[in-house]
């Protein structure tokens, strides 16, 4: 196989009470991404539709998580990348993660998988610290295993697979404001009050709970962030307004997806999914702001071969 089709989705990563930690896998919105080999060795981009990136491989995020792979791998040829981006930058939904993340793993099987899953988003976060300034997998490793994940440790790199309720659906609305996770990062505060984190953890540990035994009412008491969201929201116009219309409409929680400025919400159902879509239309519509809402069910199966 000389050449390989892939489709890299759009991730939520905090899932609220997560943190750097949790995220989960989207279906339908994503990137698409073409890699071939080359006899030449060493890494190309070729092309770069949809958004206006670099095509300097070193300032691309793709392009540094392949060369983090082959320095590895060091193979007798090289490989060139076209990169459909579908995913706008600074969306909140992993937008660098799917590039990032896509690369390494078309590389990966056009070299017949010589690297696990654990080792792709090991590679792919050297690209990703490209866009964020720092070294996180909450995005990445969703989209590489699928479902939802759990980050336990960077360094060394630890990823836990939590399973995934069958009914469990998504709702995510993207205004077209940019929020770059570096400037998001900057807002946070350096020290929080214990009895803060008390919650937040005992939160995370119910939501892991709630998902691992399919509790959809457990997993609604637990979608709560009580360290976070309260300084991001602030740069989310009508951030509260969409969420208490989300809630009103029958989700089961409701946040910001990674850094923001997109908006999350999980429910019981493509019924109460869709209600919620309508619900978080009805608050932006009253706004100037552009926006997009996507309705999908959880992805399971993460990045996709699209052909070979």
């Amino acid at each position: 196989m000389n050449e390989i089709r892939i489709f890299s989705p759009a991730t939520v990563a905090n899932v609220a009470c997560g943190f750097d930690v949790l995220g989960f896998c989207l279906d339908h919105i994503g990137d698409e991404m073409v890699v071939r080999k080359t006899d030449k060795k060493g890494v190309v981009i070729t092309k770069i539709e949809g958004f206006d990136l670099p095509f300097e491989v070193g300032k691309n995020v793709a392009g540094v998580s392949a060369l983090a792979l082959i320095a590895d791998a060091n193979p007798d040829c090289g490989f060139e990348i076209e990169i459909y981006k579908k995913i706008k930058p600074g969306s909140g939904i992993g937008s660098s993660a799917a590039s990032a993340a896509g690369c390494v793993f078309a590389i990966n099987e056009l070299l017949e998988r010589p690297y696990n899953k654990m080792q792709l988003t090991y590679f792919a976060i050297k690209g990703e610290a490209i866009a964020s300034k720092c070294e996180h997998a909450d995005n990445l490793a969703p989209a590489i295993f699928g479902g939802f994940t759990l980050v336990k440790s960077v360094n060394p790199l630890e990823i836990l697979q939590i399973p995934t309720p069958h009914d469990l659906f998504a709702t995510i609305i993207h205004p077209q404001i940019e929020i770059k996770t570096s400037e998001a990062r900057a807002i946070l505060p350096k020290e929080i009050p214990l009895q803060l984190a008390i919650t937040q953890w005992a939160n995370m540990g119910s939501l892991v709970h709630g998902l691992h035994s399919n509790d959809y009412g457990l997993i609604s008491k637990s979608l709560h962030d009580v360290v976070i969201e309260p300084y991001r929201s602030q740069l989310i116009p009508y951030f509260k307004e969409v969420k208490m219309a989300a809630l009103n409409a029958g989700a089961l929680g409701c946040g910001i997806s990674g850094s923001g400025p997109s908006i999350f919400s999980l429910s019981k159902g493509i019924k109460d999914a869709s209600n919620v879509e309508v619900a978080m239309n009805n608050v932006y519509r009253k706004t100037n702001i552009k926006f997009d809402t996507y309705v999908c069910k959880i992805n399971t199966k993460g990045i996709k071969i699209l052909n070979k």
